[in-house]
């Protein structure tokens, strides 16, 4: 009988770990980092990840610590340690706020040089990363994703 416990939680595991919706959802983005950090890092010095950050910033304009985390969907801490490195290459600005709790991070000129430098190399990135899908196919796997994010706050 023991053995036939543990044989019916050996399959259960394997089929859990062949499943699994975040360890799949890990590899596949470190894999999807990894490519697209070939491809900008060269030209850059910067991990996608970081580009990311730049990106927000040209987008909307200068933001504070706080908003910019939560247009990332990055926690304060993780993201203020980050930006370190960032700010320290000139790409990005860190200023004191309006109170002295909060900092505000705005993008440089040398941060926009280098958005616009490694444009053609993200576009061959993300082109490659859809190739083989119909547009549809892509809005729906973006929507599948964010609907999976949104997934993780109503637990």
């Amino acid at each position: 009988m023991e053995k036939q416990q543990e044989a019916q939680v050996r399959e259960r595991m394997a089929l859990l770990g062949a499943t699994c919706v975040c360890s799949n959802l890990r590899r596949a983005a470190r894999a999807v980092t990894n490519y697209y950090d070939s491809l900008l890092g060269p030209l850059s010095g910067l991990r996608i990840s970081q580009v990311s950050v730049l990106v927000v910033l040209y987008l909307t304009g200068s933001q504070t610590i706080n908003e910019l985390a939560e247009k990332l969907a990055l926690d304060r801490t993780t993201l203020g340690r980050n930006l370190g490195p960032i700010a320290e290459r000139g790409l990005l600005r860190l200023t004191a706020g309006s109170d002295q709790r909060t900092r505000v991070v705005a993008l440089t000129a040398q941060g926009e040089e280098i958005l616009l430098r490694i444009l053609p190399q993200w576009e061959q990135a993300q082109a490659h990363m859809v190739a083989g899908m119909q547009q549809k196919q892509v809005t729906t796997f973006l929507t599948q994703l964010s609907d999976l994010a949104a997934r993780t706050y109503e637990a």
